[in-house]
């Protein structure tokens, strides 16, 4: 497995949805005056990494082994092991291997913080395998959003306000909401490009159980409302009237690449380019959320 074949393996391009909340997080524990260390901000933000890498990697070797990319239907260029003959067995050693680096950073943050950060790094690490692994993967149920959305939105952003403040509050499981539904909204353009491929291999996701027409509607519900969440989240602030006009920027921005994602219709065929664009709006939204809390703090 060359360079290359390993990002594309943990397909690293999709890497800034963890990375997304993580900072977000950050920039929220320090605008509530939190004091931060720079040892535990790296630990974590490595913790981080491996678990999101590791459970892709798993992804990976899991949608080969059980047929859901097929050389009839997935034309992905990024789907090394179909394409270019890496060996299954390496995704797996690459999933194992970012999962025990993720362990070792965990118990390192959970030494400078609290050991209940263990318990939650490995809940987290098992959802992510059970994601695609074992009798019953959720990414065959119509849960994969809620649990995606879920553990890479709001339950990453309260254990890195946690480890960062000591304490779960309220408030920051408000902010981590418009977090929580875009990333539904990664994974639903996602699974609607792959109806086809999906239903072949015996899975029932959401987009399935929607149809051609439910489906990307579901992706234009989950932008417009984190960015609806997002106006609500920040408009109690000192910052409210340029936090409004970033977020009003963003919106558009948004909208115009989801209206780009629609005329070219979602496929596997267009999977590739919708992805992209999805990551582009994350990379907006993002950089709004990031803007207005660098603002009040």
């Amino acid at each position: 497995m060359t360079v290359r074949q390993f990002l594309l393996v943990v397909e690293i391009r999709t890497k800034i949805i963890s990375v997304s909340t993580y900072l977000l997080a950050t920039l929220y524990a320090l605008a509530a005056g939190a004091s931060i260390s720079p040892v535990t901000a790296a630990l974590l933000a490595v913790a981080v990494l491996c678990v999101d890498m590791g459970t892709t990697a798993f992804n990976t070797f899991y949608d080969y082994v059980r047929g859901v990319d097929s050389p009839l239907l997935t034309v992905e260029p990024d789907k090394v092991l179909l394409h270019e003959g890496v060996a299954p067995a390496h995704a797996l050693l690459v999933s194992l291997a970012l999962y025990a680096v993720a362990a070792a950073a965990g118990f390192a943050v959970a030494s400078l913080s609290s050991w209940w950060i263990i318990a939650a790094g490995f809940v987290g690490m098992l959802v992510g395998f059970f994601y695609n692994g074992g009798p019953l993967p959720i990414s065959r149920t119509p849960l994969g959003e809620l649990f995606a959305g879920g553990f890479l939105g709001a339950v990453l952003f309260l254990v890195v306000s946690f480890v960062y403040a000591g304490e779960m509050t309220l408030d920051a499981l408000i902010a981590s909401v418009p977090s929580t539904l875009l990333i539904a909204a990664v994974l639903a353009v996602n699974n609607t490009c792959d109806r086809e491929g999906d239903h072949a291999a015996g899975r029932r996701t959401l987009s399935i159980v929607l149809g051609a027409r439910g489906a990307p509607f579901l992706v234009d519900l989950l932008c417009t409302g984190s960015y609806i969440v997002l106006a609500v989240v920040l408009s109690g602030r000192a910052t409210a009237a340029p936090a409004a006009v970033l977020v009003a920027a963003g919106a558009v921005a948004s909208a115009a690449m989801l209206v780009g994602m629609h005329r070219r219709g979602y496929s596997h065929t267009t999977k590739h380019r919708n992805m992209a664009a999805m990551m582009r709006i994350v990379m907006v939204y993002t950089a709004v959320y990031a803007a207005a809390l660098i603002l009040a703090a």
